[in-house]
């Protein structure tokens, strides 16, 4: 995987980062299950001495016990299926073509890498399951199984981006989710279905722990059984990312979080994205479609009264039209004390009538986990609200006019 050189400095001091943000499992107060979840899966025994690992950190483990990069190549596809690290192909057994030291280092590789994450519980709606994933320093994310195969996966525990719309973004940055603990949940997720496509779409913006996520996307993508079309990284915009994805090995489809085409309001919905305006993100997104051939997501949240105006139709039409990409639009989920809403379903209607038919690729896309209120960071702020006893309430602000 090629990083550029801006980043290699940062890579540094990423990792550093996470060592200070991780610590000991023992040192943290443990949380409570969340209260009658459909589904809560049993409580292993505490893992103790936990320490960050990357995928860096695991190849080299592998590396010190004997194994070539054919048998390094061989135990992470394995993992990545879901199966036993020391299976066998269809002709041969693991002991006919693994070496002995690696072999005998199994059991103990099998439970530092099943200690990197567990279901906590599972939360099965309409559109798909829900997981609450714990870590193996008691810290939560969330994954969820998607229709047609899919999975979204979380890169960061919490977020520092602050949108207002967002569960995710009222906790605040905690730390970052390793390279090992994103490719876990999709260990996990196999565990339970096929997973076909996987969508960097979960908590946190992939954009600050852009180390991390391009070494699971480069993984998933060489080892993994995963088209690269079918990996989408998800981002509020930052010129990192449109730097740094053309130089991959592995070049994703790339989804951008748009959700208005005013500046003012968009500084203000995502208070600290980088600020990068609504036509020059555009045009950013466009250059790496045509460069990959992959369109674009576009992602708007709509929120009544908002960002879903006429004026706004207008301007997406004068932005979007003829340009490479689709434009989801997601009904607002609501949040429990929160003051936004969602269009009537009447309105959302005649808004992606009135793009589709100026010209603008429109399709409605709802948030997974609705109906068992579980919603992006929902589940989440759930458990620990319960374990801290504290409201997810927040203080009302003042919106700027939507004009």
């Amino acid at each position: 995987m090629r990083v550029p050189s801006s980043l290699k400095q940062g890579s540094e001091r990423q990792l550093l980062a996470d060592k200070r943000l991780y610590v000991s499992y023992h040192s943290l107060p443990q949380t409570p299950a969340v209260a009658n979840p459909p589904h809560q899966h049993p409580v292993p025994e505490p893992r103790v001495n936990f320490a960050p690992m990357r995928f860096s950190d695991f190849d080299q483990r592998l590396a010190a016990l004997g194994a070539l990069p054919v048998h390094r190549g061989r135990i992470v596809r394995v993992w990545l299926k879901g199966q036993a690290l020391d299976i066998g192909t269809r002709r041969r057994s693991s002991e006919h073509f693994l070496p002995l030291a690696l072999r005998d280092a199994v059991p103990a590789l099998t439970a530092e890498l099943d200690g990197l994450a567990r279901v906590r519980s599972e939360h099965t709606g309409n559109d798909g399951s829900r997981l609450l994933v714990e870590l193996a320093d008691g810290q939560m994310v969330e994954s969820v199984l998607l229709p047609r195969d899919g999975l979204c996966v979380s890169t960061q525990v919490g977020c520092a981006v602050g949108c207002r719309f967002c569960m995710t973004g009222k906790s605040g940055l905690i730390r970052q989710v390793t390279s090992m603990e994103i490719l876990a949940q999709i260990v996990l997720a196999r565990r339970l279905r096929t997973v076909k496509k996987v969508v960097f779409m979960g908590m946190g913006e992939p954009a600050h722990n852009l180390d991390n996520v391009l070494e699971a996307i480069d993984l998933l993508g060489s080892e993994g059984n995963i088209g690269h079309k079918n990996l989408v990284f998800s981002t509020v915009g930052d010129r990192r990312v449109f730097e740094a994805l053309p130089q991959q090995r592995v070049k994703p489809a790339l989804a951008l979080s748009l959700h208005t085409t005013k500046a003012d309001l968009r500084a203000y919905l995502l208070p600290r994205a980088p600020k990068i305006s609504p036509e020059e993100l555009i045009e950013l997104g466009e250059k790496y479609a045509r460069d990959t051939n992959y369109p674009i997501q576009y992602q708007w949240t709509l929120l009544k009264g908002v960002n879903d105006g006429d004026d706004e139709l207008d301007a997406i039409v004068r932005l979007l039209k003829g340009k490479y990409g689709v434009l989801n639009v997601i009904p607002f989920n609501h949040l429990e004390g929160d003051d936004y809403e969602r269009p009537d379903s009447s309105r959302i209607r005649e808004i992606v009538r009135s793009l589709q038919t100026r010209g603008v690729l429109t399709k409605v896309r709802n948030s997974a986990g609705q109906d068992v209120d579980g919603g992006c960071g929902q589940l989440r702020a759930r458990a620990v609200g319960a374990a801290q006893g504290v409201g997810l309430r927040r203080k009302p602000t003042v919106k700027p006019q939507a004009a």
